[in-house]
């Protein structure tokens, strides 16, 4: 099981750069793990291509279609005072944004303390980078 971060599930549901290194990630390992607000972020995502007409309107109800599916499949870290707690302390070690340090500590309490037993999957290079320095194997750039 693997942690991914948003920015390595939108690959999987509409076609970036990164597409093809998300699909042989989650080909290798289809355990995923993400967070509670995970799909709200990668909504937000698709709405963006879809405002800035990057995405037609038939492909971005296919984006929120698979997003969806997607969700119903893997597993979730629920929000939690620990997990807030967590965030907050990222935020004051690491040059992040808020919904990035949420995404770091569900994956930090999701390992229980011990990064170096989870995978990060993450596409985003300030994020990647501040689980680097949690312990986190990151998987994706």
């Amino acid at each position: 099981m693997r942690f991914w971060d948003s920015s390595a599930i939108v690959p999987l549901l509409v076609r970036e750069p990164s597409s093809r290194r998300s699909i042989a990630l989650l080909r290798e390992d289809p355990s995923v793990l993400a967070w509670w607000g995970a799909e709200v972020e990668c909504t937000s995502a698709l709405a963006r291509l879809e405002r800035e007409q990057s995405l037609s309107k038939k492909a971005a109800v296919s984006a929120y279609e698979r997003l969806s599916a997607f969700r119903d499949a893997w597993h979730e870290v629920q929000p939690t005072i620990a997990l807030k707690e967590t965030a907050m302390r990222l935020l004051r070690v690491h040059v992040l944004r808020a919904a990035d340090a949420l995404q770091l500590a569900a994956a930090i309490l999701a390992a229980q303390g011990q990064p170096a037993m989870l995978a990060f999957v993450c596409f985003d290079e300030r994020l990647a980078a501040a689980a680097g320095k949690e312990g986190f194997d990151t998987l994706g750039l």
